[in-house]
C-alpha cells in the first residue's frame, strides 16, 4: 500500500512540474507574439504595395 502512495505522489509532482513548464512557455510564446506584433506596427509604414 504504501508503493502506492510513494508512486502517486511521483505522479502529482510531475503533473505540477510539467503544469509550470507548461505556464512558462505559454507566457513566453505570447511575450514573444506581442513583441512581434508591435515591430510589425512600427514597419507598417515601410510596406509597399
Amino acid at each position: 500500500m504504501e508503493k502506492t502512495y510513494k508512486l502517486m505522489k511521483f505522479c502529482g509532482g510531475a503533473g505540477i512540474a510539467v503544469g509550470v513548464i507548461m505556464i512558462v512557455v505559454g507566457v513566453a510564446t505570447g511575450v514573444m507574439s506581442i513583441v512581434n506584433g508591435a515591430r510589425l506596427l512600427v514597419g507598417k509604414k515601410n510596406i509597399e504595395f
